[in-house]
């Protein structure tokens, strides 16, 4: 009994000696919360800057009359200089027109001189020698008709370049005003883009820039050569027109890049 007591009486003091030890259990501190900043946008630079190689020149040549068209002597992609005839149609039936208008006027003027021959000998009136001398005049504008029609039988290039597109074919039958061929001048190039609005108080035309074209992996000299006097209110960007310094046989249309500004 005496051992069993002592026991219990030397577990409640070491119980006791043990809580003064240690103490109460203390709560862990959270951890602190860390800021959320916020990402800083960036400002336009010359690596977002996209660039547009395009034709200086570029036209849609279309039909002066409505026939059949004889022969497109060129191809797609083709060079031709200028005064080439690209478009040759059928003008069969207008030279047969332009003929009969020419036989017709060779007629009124042997009317017109017959008629003043006897006017001088008193067989004819100053009536009838005018009514023949107006012939001679309608039948020379219908030759002069005619011959104007006839130079719309060929389709002519207005200037040095190369085909882009073909819209007719040899031996179709076309309406007026249909378009036949497009073509762009290669040696007259330019570049398009559009850079932020707030450029426009450092960029003038003049501005020296390169271009990195994607389609050759060469960088290109250019200039600024006008810009737009209108800033796009969404994009607050300002579209730009620039010319290559040199003449560069690679560089076609439709090609693109970036824009690469020293400022």
């Amino acid at each position: 009994m005496r051992r069993a007591a002592f026991f219990a009486l030397a577990v409640g003091l070491a119980c006791t000696a043990l809580a003064q030890t240690t103490g109460p259990a203390r709560p862990v501190p959270a951890p602190a919360a860390v800021p959320v900043v916020p990402p800083v946008p960036t400002k336009a630079n010359a690596k977002d800057i996209r660039v547009l190689v395009s034709a200086d020149e570029e036209s849609t040549l279309s039909s002066q009359m409505a026939g059949k068209i004889a022969a497109i002597p060129i191809g797609i992609g083709a060079s031709f200089r200028k005064g080439q005839v690209l478009v040759r149609f059928d003008c069969s039936e207008r030279r047969a027109q332009l003929d009969t208008a020419q036989a017709e006027l060779l007629g009124a003027r042997e009317t017109h001189e017959a008629k003043l021959r006897l006017q001088g000998m008193g067989s004819a009136g100053e009536l009838e020698v005018t009514l023949a001398a107006a012939a001679v005049e309608k039948a020379k504008s219908q030759v002069r008709l005619y011959d104007t029609q006839m130079t719309f039988c060929v389709v002519a290039a207005p200037y040095a370049g190369r085909v882009a597109r073909l819209k007719a074919k040899s031996f179709e039958s076309v309406s007026l005003g249909q378009p036949l061929i497009e073509i762009i001048n290669t040696a007259s190039l330019k570049a398009q883009l559009h850079v932020p609005s707030n450029w426009l108080a450092w960029l003038k035309p003049g501005t020296p820039f390169e271009i990195a074209i994607d389609e050759t992996g060469k960088r290109y000299a250019a200039r600024v050569r006008q810009i737009n006097g209108r800033v796009d209110a969404i994009s607050q960007t300002v579209e730009l027109d620039a010319r290559f310094d040199n003449k560069h046989g690679e560089l076609v249309p439709g090609m693109s890049g970036t824009a690469i500004f020293k400022q």
